[in-house]
């Protein structure tokens, strides 16, 4: 049970929902029970974290979700200042930023949370998406360009900020 945490980050971050996650989340851990006395000498972690990544592209394709694949052009993000007024902004940012991950594809969204949020490294991220350690290299930086873009997009003029 070391790595629950991780494992229901990612399959939060894939499904978008919370229910979803718990749900792939617990069977997965039901499959890599079933399977531990398969398992060889290796990196739990990234083989737990597969068996995540696996059930939720399984649910994604029973449950019929499509996703739109959209390329974006890569765009700087403006400074960070420590005012009054930025760090109200920065609720307002982290909202943003969630969002944002949110409107990845869920393979970009699945590369950003194992690299950013759970830290994995190049090649343990090749383990448990298996692929190529340049293939994830590539995606990563395309995720990254897209969440760039996505968060560095105007404010629609009808959207409030509600500060």
């Amino acid at each position: 049970m070391p790595h629950r945490d991780a494992a229901y980050n990612l399959a939060r971050w894939i499904l978008r929902g919370r229910a979803q996650a718990e749900d792939v989340t617990q069977e997965a851990f039901l499959r890599a029970y079933r399977s531990f006395g398969a398992f060889q000498t290796g990196n739990a972690r990234a083989w737990l974290l597969q068996i995540v990544r696996n059930c939720c592209f399984t649910w994604l394709q029973q449950n019929h979700v499509a996703e739109e694949m959209t390329e974006f052009d890569e765009q700087t993000m403006p400074p960070k200042t420590e005012d009054p007024e930025s760090l109200a902004m920065a609720t307002y940012d982290r909202e943003r930023l969630q969002r944002a991950l949110e409107d990845l594809p869920a393979h970009f969204r699945e590369i950003i949370v194992l690299r950013e949020l759970e830290g994995c490294s190049y090649k343990e991220i090749a383990a448990i998406t298996t692929r190529p350690i340049g293939t994830v290299m590539s995606a990563l930086a395309r995720a990254r360009q897209q969440l760039r873009t996505l968060l560095t997009e105007p404010v629609p003029k009808g959207a409030s900020r509600d500060l």
